[in-house]
């Protein structure tokens, strides 16, 4: 019996940690700790994360690479109010709105990039998952030198 390549096992391990970071907020998402008492948080739409404000949206080149983000909008546009970019609208047909459940969208080369905010207002994502950020449009800067030209591969979830 052949033994697996390093290969083999990176994959395995980028695999196994991508699932464990898509399946907490999903497993999280449904429990008392994660609904808002009475008082507490704010009303969809009012500009706020938790106790942190949300960033501003931003649609810049970086390093050759087109970067763009912005607030999903729960109940809005398919694209948070953006136009469609190079056909992700027929990318997410039949699907369910690609962006339920993000509090903010970001885009490299109009693929999304799986972003999560941490409880102290810090951002991360699945190219960066050990380094936190202070904004999505750093955090997207940071992917972009990461991946090297490569490009984003979008996570499946089904």
């Amino acid at each position: 019996m052949s033994r697996p390549t390093r290969r083999q096992v990176l994959h395995g391990s980028a695999a196994a940690l991508a699932g464990a970071a898509l399946a907490a907020p999903a497993a999280f998402a449904d429990t008392p700790a994660a609904r808002p008492t009475h008082g507490h948080g704010h009303a969809p739409g009012a500009g706020r994360f938790g106790d942190h404000e949300m960033p501003e949206p931003f649609d810049e080149m970086y390093q050759g690479r087109h970067i763009e983000g912005w607030p999903a909008q729960a109940g809005g546009a398919r694209d948070g109010g953006h136009q469609n970019h190079g056909g992700q609208a027929e990318h997410h047909l039949g699907q369910g709105d690609p962006h339920e459940g993000m509090d903010f969208v970001v885009r490299i080369d109009n693929d999304d990039l799986h972003v999560m905010r941490n409880a102290d207002g810090t951002w991360i994502s699945l190219v960066n998952h050990y380094e936190t950020f202070t904004t999505p449009r750093a955090l997207a800067r940071a992917a972009v030198r990461q991946l090297q030209g490569a490009d984003l591969v979008p996570v499946v979830t089904s």
